[in-house]
């Protein structure tokens, strides 16, 4: 401890360091119990100083500007925390994100290895082939896309959703219409991808229909899915539903039930009784294929039944390769040709769509029919989810 000049201090200063110093001797020291009970000489020397001294032993000028500074910058960062997550006015019109899903219990039990590698912060996939050169030795070939967002097999189904769907909410009360579209192999994961995307969605809607400003716009709910030519309503004991025109080329589900939604556990209870409903079967690539297309959509009306916006979510039936079908009876092989031509009738759609073409094939199939009014107008946003698997299979 330094010494103390005591004459130079005031007559106050020296009445208060005498009275602090007799209650140092009163007082018993604290014992370090980490260092065997020994008595730690220079635990209140700081103390003693700074009462005795008072401002002298202060920071300085500049200490005390850093230690703002430092305050400041704390209180920033957990305000940046605490804040709600702000996303773009304007989201684009098409996005593409891939993910990717951890190996399952299967996939190890044969030996297989993963051959794809996600780079997140700079939003590409990297997939690994190895093949043979022309004396037998093998090499490692590297393919590169490049996609929107890139998740790997840690990411969350609620960091999905902030990707994906939590920046499109705020448009459907703009006239806007969404759709969210999971496509992928059989087994990639598709139907976990999209599964509490709904529940989320409605969660979020729900909030701003809070709001005072939304208070004459309400929910409905519908789900419906497209099993080879047909449609049926999921939340309808399956009724069996027709898709027509109108006059004004307006594509209209005839007869598909609608729920007023004011709770987002009503939504978590539709969703079970859609999938309980869903067409799904066994194939030489999944045990549990969707064999279907389901289709759930929300419809936010105004108290005239105007639409004021729309996002459908679409868990597409997963695609098959021609080596993956080598087991499957007629009916699976027919399933799996309807499939795959819906699929490429979409695939062309949203090509047209990105080039901005004249003339858009949304009559190829019903899902794209179905679908129009979701992928035409300036306020229509499309978001598709690439669901990959992690091996070569």
């Amino acid at each position: 401890m330094a010494d103390i000049d005591f004459n130079a201090l005031a007559p106050e200063e020296k009445q208060q360091l005498m009275a602090l110093m007799r209650m140092k001797k009163k007082a018993p020291r604290d014992l370090d119990v980490q260092n065997g009970g020994l008595l730690d000489l220079d635990a209140h020397d700081g103390d003693l100083l700074a009462h005795a001294c008072g401002p002298a032993m202060q920071l300085s000028p500049m200490g005390q500007q850093q230690q703002a500074r430092q305050q400041q910058a704390v209180a920033a960062q957990q305000a940046a925390a605490a804040a709600p997550q702000e996303y773009p006015e304007d989201p684009e019109k098409i996005r593409v994100v891939v993910r990717k899903r951890p190996i399952n219990k299967k996939e190890r039990e044969k030996g297989e290895e993963d051959i794809v590698d996600v780079n997140m912060e700079r939003s590409f996939v990297v997939v690994n082939e190895t093949k043979l050169k022309v004396d037998l030795t093998k090499y490692l070939e590297k393919h590169q896309f490049n996609f929107d967002e890139s998740l790997d097999e840690s990411v969350s189904n609620e960091d999905v959703y902030q990707v994906t769907i939590a920046p499109l909410i705020h448009t459907l009360f703009k006239n806007g219409k969404a759709s969210c579209f999971a496509y992928g192999q059989t087994g990639s994961g598709k139907t976990y991808t999209m599964q509490p995307l709904p529940i989320r969605a409605a969660a979020d809607i729900l909030n701003f229909l809070a709001k005072p400003q939304y208070r004459d716009i309400f929910l409905h709910v519908s789900c419906f899915e497209i099993y080879g030519n047909k449609t049926f309503d999921l939340l309808n004991s399956r009724k069996r539903l027709n898709i027509l025109e109108d006059g004004k080329r307006q594509v209209c589900v005839v007869g598909l039930k609608e729920y007023n939604v004011e709770d987002v556990g009503i939504v978590k209870q539709l969703i079970e009784s859609a999938n309980q409903q869903r067409s799904v079967g066994t194939t030489a690539a999944n045990s549990d294929s969707s064999r279907s297309h389901s289709i759930m959509q929300f419809a936010l009306k105004s108290g005239n039944d105007k639409l004021v916006g729309k996002l459908s979510f679409i868990d597409l039936a997963g695609s098959e390769r021609g080596a993956d079908t080598s087991d499957n009876n007629r009916q699976t092989r027919l399933e799996g040709a309807e499939i795959n031509k819906s699929l490429l009738a979409l695939k062309e759609c949203i090509r047209a769509l990105d080039s901005d073409a004249r003339h858009v094939p949304f009559r190829g199939s019903k899902l794209t029919a179905v679908l129009r009014d979701s992928f035409l107008g300036d306020q229509a946003r499309t978001v598709m989810i690439a669901n990959i698997s992690a091996t070569s299979v």
